[in-house]
């Protein structure tokens, strides 16, 4: 198997920049909690390490990622709630060429295949406001000031990185606004959309990048397992110049993992598998685990015909260690550790007893259930014999 660890982040980053000597592109695949979003900012940071090897002096990147939405903010017009605004960052480089190139013509196009309201970009007050049409029976009307929803929002923004990056890429000389851009480092754009936009979003992507020469190098990494098929397989990753990974973390080590995907066909379950075998190999379970399991049994209920998850825990009844597992208690507590009052990002611990039940329903699972030996190769520790 094709892979290789990393101590931290850094060196991960620097890694990166060392393939995309070699590459055009890389494609990164990792559950949430991994680092995507820290790995992204090291990358785009590395200019500031005083012992990179590479002599970076000025800043490279334009990048995508939580950090791009927080450059946006919304003004709701408390006082009268009538003129809502989004107001932009006017310190970020991000908007360094905003009033040179008419950006509201080139946002309009890209916006109008996802969207349905209007917009205006006011460069002396660094403000966008929003509009929709209406229709009130049989009158049209235009509705001004309102406030688009959270995923329109994200939508727009998306929208407004893709112009900048189609001028980087438009300016093959560096002698532009964005002249200065060598990577594009792209991480998790369609957190909070549904499937179809993240099949738009990914088809539209790959098409704007692949279509061209360019002397830029693009990054982009996700948690979302349909927009990496997509992008995975329009970009025709692991071919030529362009390159597909999975990251995980060493849970020996506590480093980082990075996994050819040629090496292994590409499904989230099976990524889930992995990612769960590490974790209780490793002992470092938390909640969220819970929801990864729930999700594998839900890929392999539907692939065997099954309507409910809970028909892969009563099939466990035909082996022969069927009087250590509850099917029903542990259907109950899959769903409990699923719609809890936390967030299945965070990485709270749980009791032994919670960890103990994990195991054995993933340990009963993997035999009943026969998966490649070879992603679960890894195996779990000895127990010290406690008798003298």
């Amino acid at each position: 198997m094709n892979e290789q660890t990393f101590n931290d982040l850094p060196s991960l980053a620097e890694h990166l920049r060392d393939e995309l000597d070699k590459k055009e592109f890389i494609l990164l695949y990792a559950h949430n909690g991994v680092g995507k979003t820290r790995l992204s900012m090291e990358f785009k940071d590395y200019w500031k390490r005083p012992n990179n090897k590479r002599g970076v002096m000025a800043r490279d990147t334009l990048y995508f990622n939580a950090y791009t939405e927080d450059l946006f903010i919304w003004d709701n017009d408390l006082d009268n709630d009538s003129e809502r605004v989004l107001l932009l960052n006017s310190q970020s480089r991000f908007f360094k060429a905003l009033d040179e190139v008419e950006m509201d013509n080139r946002i309009r196009p890209l916006l109008e295949r996802y969207a349905d309201f209007d917009f205006r970009i006011d460069t002396e007050k660094w403000e966008v406001s929003f509009s929709r049409e209406v229709l009130d029976g049989d009158r049209h009307y235009t509705e001004y000031g309102i406030k688009v929803s959270r995923g329109e929002e994200k939508i727009f923004i998306w929208c407004f990185f893709l112009a900048i990056v189609q001028l980087a890429l438009d300016d093959d000389d560096g002698s532009g606004p964005y002249g200065w851009v060598k990577y594009i480092y792209i991480d998790d754009p369609i957190s909070s959309l549904d499937d179809q936009n993240a099949v738009a979003i990914a088809t539209h992507l790959a098409g704007l990048l692949k279509n061209r020469e360019s002397r830029l190098k693009t990054v982009i990494s996700t948690h979302h397992s349909l927009f990496f098929n997509v992008l995975y397989n329009e970009l025709n990753c692991n071919r030529g110049r362009r390159k597909g990974f999975f990251l995980t973390r060493d849970r020996s080590s506590s480093g980082y993992r990075l996994q050819d995907t040629s090496d292994t066909p590409f499904f989230y379950h099976l990524a889930a598998l992995v990612e769960l075998h590490e974790a209780v190999i490793s002992g470092d379970i938390h909640k969220y685990h819970f929801n990864m399991l729930r999700t594998i049994l839900e890929k392999t209920a539907s692939f065997h015909g099954y309507k409910n998850f809970s028909a892969c825990i009563s099939q466990i009844k035909d082996d022969q260690d069927k009087d250590d597992l509850d099917d029903k208690l542990y259907t109950r507590l899959i769903n409990l550790h699923n719609h809890g009052n936390y967030s299945p990002y965070e990485p709270w611990k749980m009791q032994e007893g919670d960890k103990e039940d994990l195991h054995k329903i993933l340990k009963y699972f993997t035999k009943r259930f026969l998966f490649n030996k070879q992603l679960l190769s890894r195996e779990e520790p000895k127990k010290e014999n406690s008798n003298p």
